[in-house]
Formats: structure tokens, C-alpha cells, sequence
């Protein structure tokens, strides 16, 4: 198994991600990604989310960064996509951002960027891997040709300034709820929010290390969807451990998907004539529902695979405006370089006071088919993905469902899982499926 999942090398912190690895894995990244011309000394941007274990991690990182002559500059605890934006602002040659994500506080990881604030194709990645695999043997820098470490007191205000230009009118009138996940965004996204003219009710905005994800944030809407009830807000935004997601919640506590939220801005876009060529980009995990009611408003979607960088190398590619996934990571390539969550956020409350209508009734564009999605924990995802007997299995589903259905298994980019997906007419015949498909799965 390679280094790299679907979004960047992640594990179990001090187990599987172990500081030694992350040193070789930062090493590895500034020796492909820096430009060790003799022009300029080489230049990282490291972020983190506050998980316990990324003080741990970040140190190891600089280690691993520094000892290749590249100079690190600390932006501390920051979503992730700021740190995608910040390595562009400050003309950095890479980017590091140390976080799970939506996974639990055990967890860490390590997200890439390139030059610009891009995440990695996976030719780069693999030549990473290959880099990382021949070890320690590489002349290293020595003297005053090693790297030094700078802090940036001013990246958060600068990474606020640049999504405060998005807003063309302030979001005066508007009560949100926004569960930060005691993450990255606990403190940017309240401040975001009320700079732009909300009133702000914060939620999970005090991260302490540990608690990070622990029943709240976009995994676990239950929490703010109570919130928004109790509080009388126009609306709830769930954001993950390093906020490059955004799921909403209605007045009414509804929750309002990934999918909804693209459908939503993908109209905006649209009638502002900003949709390039009318045409999204979704993976392959949006619902029917979705593709319909693309499909009604005259609007194309081009589905890649599953995660926001196969949404953001086609949108790079055709030069398109908007993108997305189900789970919450919306891309606007005229204003970030990757799923900026709160960004999305901005973008779904300034179409709710642009066209004074509820969060319930923008959403209900997407006329969501049933679905199921079953996670199936297996020795060997890959073969399992492929083998005969689970591919006669779905070819029989399939049959079932024609045209009026649908169904998708895949590996886990993650950990050792196969998901099975199944849309049918009918939540019973959903369930009914998926139950026949997941017995195939765990047997095969």
C-alpha cells in the first residue's frame, strides 16, 4: 500500500503516522515540490489543526522541511484551506496542513499543496512515495544553508480579509448557528460570519486538543440541528475538524447536504452568468436527486471520482467555476485552491438574503432519491472491490433498478473499508439491496 489515501498520508497519530515518518515525508515533499535552483532558499507553509498530537507532528515536519534547507514559516492553528491559500500568499513553494479532517482525535494526517496552494496529482504523489522510500541517504545542507522557522502573526487576518471580498452585500438579518467541531475554524469562523453582518451563535468553538469531532461537527449534525430549534436561527453551519467542509441545517433542523448546497450555488452562479459553460462538477457519490435537478435547470455535471481533488483537477482542466461533493467540500476556483468551507458558508447565506427566501426552500431543488450507504470492514479493500463474485452481485442489482436507480462500491481511500451505495425508488427496496450487496461483500 502506498503513503498517500484520498487526501493526503493519514493514521493513527504516534502509530501509524509516527513523527519519524512525518520528518521523511516533509523531507520527501520539499525535495520534489521546492525549486533548489540557487535562485531563493525554499520556502513551506506549515498549518494544523488543534488535535493533542499536532504539536507533535508540526515539530517533526519543520524537522523534515528544515533539514532540507527550506525555511518554514508557522501559521498555527488555521483551516485547511487557508493554508492552501496562505502558501500562494506568500509565494511559498509548498504548503503542509496536519490534520484528520472529520476523523477522530487519534487521528492525524498530513495534506500537501504545491506551489500556487494546489493539491498534488498523484503522479506527484507517487514520486513523493518513491523519494521517501529510498531514505536517508541525500546530501543534506549544513551550516547557514539549513532552514530557519518564522511565525506569521498575520495570517489569520490575511486569510479573513480574503474571504470577507466575497460577500457583495452584507448578511444583515441573518441568525446562524455554526458548529466550528472544537476545530480549526473555532475561532476564524465565528469571526468571519459576524464581520460579514450575521448575528453569530458559536457552537464546539473551544477546542482543547482532545475533544475535537467528539459528537459534533458536520459527522454529527444532530447537536447543532438542536441548536438551531432552541435558538430560533435562519440556519446552522456544520464545518469539520479542519473546516474544508460545510454542511447546513434549516430553520425547520433539516439537514441540508453537499449535494443541496452545490444545486443551490450552482443556480446562483448560473443566473449571475458566472456557471462556465453551465456546466458542475460532482463525484461520483451525488445523488440522483441531484443530477436531475441539474439536469431540469439545463445545467451539465461532469462526475469525477471520489474526493475534491478529482473535482479540482477537472475544474482546473476545463477551466470551470464550481464543483462539489456530498459531504460538504465545495470548490470555487475564482476564489480558493481547494473545498474552503467557510467560503461555502458565505456563498449559502448570501443567496438566502439575495433572494429572501429560506435555507428549506433553496434546498428543496434536490428532490433526494432513498439511499444507503454501508461501510463493510474487510482484510483487503482492493481485492475485494474487485473480486467476480461481488461484481455478478451489483450486475444483478443493477438489472433490478434500470434506469430508476443506482449503485456504487468502492474502497475506502482511508482505511481498510468497502463502501456500498445503493439509490433506489424506495427506501425499502434501498435497504433490501444493500443488505444482499453487504452479505456478498463480508463473505467474499
Amino acid at each position: 500500500m502506498g503513503l498517500f489515501g484520498t487526501d493526503g498520508v493519514r493514521g493513527l497519530a504516534n502509530a501509524d503516522l509516527t513523527p519519524e515518518l512525518a520528518l521523511s515525508v516533509a523531507s520527501s515533499a520539499a525535495r520534489v515540490l521546492s525549486a533548489h535552483d540557487g535562485t531563493h532558499r525554499p520556502v513551506a507553509v506549515v498549518g494544523r489543526d488543534p488535535r493533542a498530537s499536532g504539536e507533535m507532528l508540526e515539530a517533526a515536519v519543520v524537522a523534515g522541511l528544515t533539514s532540507t534547507g527550506a525555511d518554514v514559516v508557522l501559521v498555527g492553528v488555521l483551516p485547511t484551506p487557508a493554508v492552501a491559500f496562505l502558501t500562494e500568499a506568500y509565494g511559498a513553494d509548498l504548503g503542509v496542513m496536519l490534520s484528520a479532517s472529520h476523523n477522530p482525535m487519534e487521528d492525524n494526517g498530513i495534506k500537501l499543496f504545491a506551489r500556487g496552494g494546489h493539491k498534488l496529482p498523484d503522479e506527484i504523489e507517487a514520486e513523493i512515495e518513491a523519494v521517501e522510500a529510498t531514505g536517508p541517504a541525500w546530501s543534506r545542507p549544513i551550516g547557514s544553508y539549513i532552514g530557519r522557522v518564522h511565525s506569521a502573526p498575520d495570517a489569520a487576518a490575511r486569510y479573513l480579509d480574503h474571504l470577507a471580498k466575497v460577500l457583495t452585500a452584507p448578511l444583515t438579518g441573518l441568525h446562524v448557528v455554526v458548529d466550528c467541531s472544537h476545530g480549526a475554524a473555532s475561532y476564524v469562523a465565528p469571526e468571519l460570519y459576524r464581520r460579514a453582518g450575521a448575528r453569530v451563535t458559536a457552537l464546539a468553538a473551544a477546542p482543547d486538543g482532545l475533544n475535537i469531532n467528539l459528537g459534533v461537527g458536520s459527522t454529527h449534525p444532530a447537536l447543532l440541528a438542536t441548536a438551531v430549534l432552541e435558538a430560533g436561527a435562519d440556519l446552522g453551519i456544520a464545518h469539520d475538524g479542519d473546516a474544508d467542509r460545510c454542511l447546513a441545517v434549516d430553520a425547520t433542523g433539516e439537514l441540508v447536504d453537499g449535494d443541496q448546497i452545490l444545486a443551490l450555488c450552482a443556480l446562483a452562479m448560473l443566473e449571475a452568468g458566472t456557471l462556465r459553460d453551465k456546466t458542475v462538477v460532482a463525484t461520483v457519490m451525488s445523488n440522483l436527486g441531484f443530477h436531475h435537478a441539474m439536469r431540469d435547470a439545463g445545467i451539465e455535471v461532469v462526475s469525477t471520482a471520489v474526493g475534491d481533488r478529482y473535482v479540482l483537477e477537472v475544474l482546473r482542466a476545463r477551466g470551470l467555476s464550481l464543483g462539489g461533493e456530498p459531504s460538504g467540500h465545495v470548490v470555487f476556483p475564482a476564489a480558493a485552491t481547494t473545498g474552503d468551507g467557510l467560503l461555502t458558508a458565505l456563498h449559502v447565506m448570501a443567496r438566502m438574503v439575495a433572494t429572501g427566501r429560506s435555507l428549506a426552500d433553496l434546498a428543496s431543488i434536490v428532490q433526494r432519491l432513498p439511499q444507503v450507504l454501508v461501510n463493510i470492514q474487510v482484510a483487503d479493500r482492493e481485492a475485494i472491490a474487485s473480486s467476480t463474485k461481488v461484481k455478478a452481485a451489483v450486475a444483478d442489482a443493477e438489472t433490478e433498478l434500470g434506469d430508476a436507480g443506482r449503485i456504487l462500491l468502492r474502497p475506502s481511500g482511508t482505511e481498510q473499508l468497502v463502501r456500498v451505495m445503493v439509490e433506489a425508488p424506495t427506501q425499502r427496496q434501498a435497504d433490501a439491496i444493500a443488505h444482499r450487496l453487504s452479505d456478498v461483500v463480508a463473505c467474499a
